[in-house]
């Protein structure tokens, strides 16, 4: 009997940051970057040129190579203990 196969994939958020004088082209080149590769656009900022994007995490790395990309970090919780 065999497995059956995977429906989704497994994605993850993360924080996509892109270089502050990219020009609105590139954003949306970038956009439809990340639908192209399974993606999807959760929040979108206003104060910086920053997205929060759910793909499937093979793909982060490949984002953090795009020239108008300045970071790409897993979107996680984090805690201060005490």
């Amino acid at each position: 009997m065999s497995t059956p196969a995977k429906t989704t994939e497994d994605k993850k958020a993360f924080i996509v940051t892109l270089k502050e004088d990219v020009a609105e082209p590139a954003v949306a080149k970038f956009k439809s970057t990340i639908t192209s590769l399974g993606g999807e656009i959760t929040h979108e900022y206003n104060l910086i040129k920053g997205f929060v994007v759910k793909l499937p995490s093979i793909h982060a790395t490949s984002l953090s190579k795009d020239e108008n990309v300045v970071s790409v970090e897993e979107d996680k919780t984090v805690s201060i203990k005490k």
